[in-house]
């Protein structure tokens, strides 16, 4: 079956089990004794996946641990195959998955470059014309001759990451690297995936980081269980992915405080702690009814107003002026660690920005009754145009307390008529030469 033209990836019913021994004998003897009775069950990873990949297109595979989304990176690499189904790609693929998998630690950084590009099937010329290009991005210049053995893990990571990404590839699979690296390395690799996207390389990404999927990628496809629970826009589907995840660990966290309290106080306890449990989960099935708005609703934001210096609670805000977003709140039950965050929308989609109190370092803080929080925005930069504001409240390491889209909409005018996203502060100055 041929692939479509428009395609770089597809994927048909993959299907993959792995064997999980119950128990290994502990001595030679019972290995020798009883090597047919290995117990083992059958464990199945990936249960009928399919999907499909645009060239040019960046989609990222999202997950709990053990969902499968690593071991759909490696089909796709050959690193291991389907037990049933199908896989076409269409290209040269480069992988960040396995960094540095053919590299021999007695061999210098130099000619471990060589050794891998050929891996990814590039020839000695083509290798020769990428090799500055390879070493400047490595930082490594002073030690590229030394024995890759005398190398630190980040810089082992830090070669290997600037080879898979120099060798041209048509489609780039990356598990988990983008942490390669001091925080200034980390962002050059970023701005070089941004690069690397918009050259048309196609891109699938596996990343816990939401953010980075939001940044860099037009889809993500949520693994659950083997199978593709949801797939969309990445601020479309991550929200229901967050509110998912806070379930589940609100559910892990309800099993414990029970087991708890059947050790301490016994069956009376138990039963109260129950009653306890009925009367709160009649709250979050509100927060379903409106699906712009998720999250375990321990707090809600109660209102939400947009103010300029000259009016409070507008919707229209001037390019270059200050605002300020007041966001009020009531707190159910005390919300620990909690933070509060802002997504910036033009209404085309593209996401102009975002921040929460974790990036800007607050200090830490809890929420407890009622309150508000004021975010103060000095010469609003964005350019005339149509925008909109998610807002949310989130505790844990970004587990969704109240999580609310397109919370409010607003127009920006200006005066000027700049293009693009934002205005830049800026000057001109024309110096002529006489004669």
């Amino acid at each position: 079956m041929g692939m479509r033209e428009e395609n770089a990836v597809e994927v048909h019913d993959i299907k993959k089990c792995f064997k999980v021994y119950a128990d290994h004998a502990g001595q030679l003897k019972e290995r020798i004794l009883f090597w047919k009775r290995n117990r083992y069950e059958e464990r199945k990873v990936l249960d009928g996946i399919s999907f499909e990949v645009k060239k040019g297109e960046a989609v990222g595979l999202i997950g709990q641990n053990g969902c499968g989304k690593s071991t759909t990176l490696k089909l796709l690499t050959k690193i291991i195959y389907p037990d049933s189904g199908t896989i076409q790609m269409n290209g040269r693929v480069s992988s960040l998955i396995e960094l540095g998998a053919g590299f021999h630690p007695d061999m210098s950084g130099r000619e471990n470059i060589y050794t891998n590009a050929a891996i990814f099937g590039l020839t000695k010329k083509e290798i020769d014309a990428r090799l500055d290009d390879i070493i400047a991005f490595s930082e490594l210049e002073e030690f590229i001759d030394n024995p890759v053995r005398t190398y630190s893990s980040g810089m082992y990571m830090r070669l290997a990451f600037a080879v898979a990404i120099n060798v041209d590839a048509d489609i780039l699979l990356i598990d988990e690297i983008l942490a390669v690296g001091d925080a200034a390395f980390q962002a050059k690799c970023f701005n070089r995936m941004r690069e690397i996207k918009a050259s048309g390389t196609t891109i699938i990404l596996v990343s816990h980081s939401l953010g980075q999927i939001e940044q860099l990628c037009d889809r993500s496809i949520w693994i659950h269980e083997g199978k593709i629970k949801m797939e969309g826009i990445p601020r479309d589907v991550h929200p229901h992915y967050m509110d998912h995840m806070a379930e589940m660990t609100e559910r892990a966290a309800e099993k414990r405080r029970q087991e708890e309290a059947r050790k301490a106080e016994g069956n009376a306890a138990e039963e109260q702690k129950n009653e306890a449990k009925e009367e709160k989960a009649e709250q979050p099935a509100e927060v379903k009814e409106n699906p712009q708005r998720y999250g375990n609703r321990k707090a809600e934001i109660t209102s939400i107003s947009l103010n300029r210096p000259d009016k409070q609670d507008c919707h229209t805000l001037h390019s270059g002026e200050d605002a300020e977003i007041v966001i009020r709140y009531k707190a159910h039950e005390t919300v620990q660690k909690a933070a509060f965050g802002i997504g910036i929308f033009r209404n085309d989609g593209v996401h102009c920005y975002g921040t929460n109190t974790v990036i800007d370092q607050l200090e830490d803080f809890d929420l407890e009754g009622s309150g508000s929080m004021t975010v103060r925005i000095s010469k609003l930069p964005l350019l005339q145009g149509s925008y909109s504001m998610d807002i949310a409240i989130e505790c844990d390491q970004g587990i969704p307390v109240d999580y609310y889209k397109n919370a409010i909409q607003f127009e920006v005018t200006s005066r000027l008529s700049e293009a693009g996203v934002m205005r830049v502060e800026h000057t001109w100055e024309l110096e002529k030469q006489n004669g």
